[in-house]
């Protein structure tokens, strides 16, 4: 009976009618509640104070360490005593966090850069330093506002940085540095070669500020202290630059054409100053000789002082007009007096002495790049040529993509080995360090004049010496 039973059962269309629709209604709502939970499974209720919810919505994903443990249940603003308005999240979560250690952090962050986002929660340290427990969060409690950090950065506030006067003062500076080192090379290698005596002891140094008991993480939390220190006399300092201010608004009435020309004609003028002095030192003793013999006439002079008398008559008015150049000169020198009188100058003189120091060794190495092969000048022309375009999200540069050579392990994709054949142009060329004359190298300028050795493979450097002519090299700079 029970065989027919059974048999009338699966017979009867009514009743399959209905199991079919009791399971399609099931699926249904689990299917729409799958993004609050699944139902009679236990989940872990937290809220969260987060600063803004913006484009956040009910049902975006909570994750661990990129894993999904929850959901979001309810968004609702939150006003505070001091007026301003953050976001409460409520979260449903899996118990396999639970709890939550209560120096956790909770961060918004965007999914994609569409605007989804989803909630990111950092975990905390479970256990304290004695091993104990560390506390956690309780099912239904809020984590606090100070645990959502640090601020997110949203992919328009990085784009918004590079807006029309930020482009058109990166161009400007390009520009004006490229015009400032153009037709200036041979300058440039002298500087840096003057420079070379005094980056000398770069690797002492590094070894004493390595040591333990040098202490030099000691000296930033000490530093912190001084700055907390002198904190009280920021207000000086300001008025220091204030009267700096003044003092160059002065000046610049005077810049152009004056200082100008007294700037441009100083190299000149102490070129010729020290050729001539030496050339001068007799005509200048002889002169004192003669100024000797002539103290008796000067009693003469008595009776020349109505002249004279006359001739301060004449400059008085001069001299009346030098008053208001004075004034317009004090203040420069009360800011002098207070520069040269400040306990922090001494301090700055010495951190560049230090810095100077330590980059003797650095110079010494990169000086045969310039005074050899003048790579930086050339480096500095060549971008000033670059080609760029950009709107109002921002800017890109403009390139000619070249075609790699056909072939196995080439350059123009994924290789197992370093091209080798069978064609002549599939060989890999590559010099990762090439000789720039530096010490301990060939007195070579390698880069960018190495030839191609057509069906030869080349690591490294080329056999033979390039010499040191290169683009734009002249026989003064080498």
């Amino acid at each position: 009976m029970s065989r027919r039973g059974a048999s009338s059962i699966t017979a009867n269309p009514v009743l399959i009618g209905a199991a079919t629709t009791l399971v399609v209604i099931v699926a249904v709502f689990l299917a729409y509640n799958a993004n609050n939970g699944l139902p009679f499974v236990p989940t872990y209720e937290l809220r969260a104070d987060v600063p803004s919810a913006t484009n956040l919505v009910k049902g975006n994903e909570v994750r661990v360490g990129g894993a999904r443990v929850g959901v979001i249940d309810e968004i609702t603003p939150r006003r505070h005593d001091d007026g301003s308005v953050t976001a409460l999240l409520s979260m449903k979560l899996e118990t396999s966090i639970k709890p939550l250690p209560k120096d956790s952090k909770i961060l918004v962050r965007s999914r994609s850069a569409l605007g989804l986002k989803y909630v990111e929660i950092s975990p905390g340290a479970r256990r304290t330093r004695d091993g104990r427990a560390a506390p956690g969060f309780e099912s239904g409690a809020t984590v606090p506002l100070r645990n959502a950090t640090p601020e997110p950065v949203e992919i328009d506030q990085v784009l918004n940085t590079f807006d029309q006067p930020t482009r058109a003062a990166s161009q400007a500076n390009l520009r004006e540095f490229g015009n400032a080192f153009a037709g200036r090379g041979r300058d440039l290698n002298y500087a840096i070669e003057a420079l070379d005596p005094l980056l000398r002891d770069l690797i002492p140094v590094m070894r004493n500020l390595a040591a333990p008991e040098t202490r030099l993480s000691r000296f930033f939390a000490e530093l912190g202290d001084a700055a907390a220190i002198v904190a009280p006399a920021a207000e000086t300092q300001a008025q220091l630059f204030i009267n700096l201010d003044i003092t160059m608004t002065a000046l610049a009435g005077v810049a152009r054409p004056f200082i100008q020309d007294s700037i441009s004609g100083a190299p000149s003028a102490l070129d010729a100053a020290v050729r001539s002095f030496r050339i001068q030192r007799p005509f200048l003793a002889n002169t004192e000789g003669l100024f000797r013999e002539l103290r008796p006439g000067v009693r003469a002079f008595r009776r020349a002082a109505p002249i004279l008398a006359d001739a301060l008559r004449v400059g008085t008015p001069t001299l009346i007009r030098l008053q208001d150049l004075n004034r317009r000169l004090k203040p420069l020198f009360g800011a002098i007096d207070r520069f040269a009188t400040d306990p922090q100058v001494p301090l700055g003189i010495r951190g560049l002495t230090s810095t100077a120091r330590i980059l003797n060794p650095t110079v010494a190495d990169l000086t045969p790049v310039q005074t050899v092969c003048n790579y930086m000048t050339l480096w500095f022309r060549n971008v000033s040529s670059l080609l760029s375009e950009g709107d109002a999200n921002g800017t890109w540069q403009r390139f000619i993509i070249i075609a790699t050579p056909s072939g196995p392990n080439n350059e123009g994709g994924p290789s197992s080995a370093p091209a080798n054949g069978p064609s002549a142009d599939n060989y890999l060329h590559t010099n990762p360090y090439p000789n720039t004359a530096s010490p301990g190298q060939v007195r070579e300028c390698e880069a960018a004049n190495e030839p191609f050795l057509a069906g030869r493979r080349v690591i490294g450097n080329v056999p033979g010496n390039q010499g040191t002519l290169h683009d734009q090299t002249t026989r003064s700079l080498r």
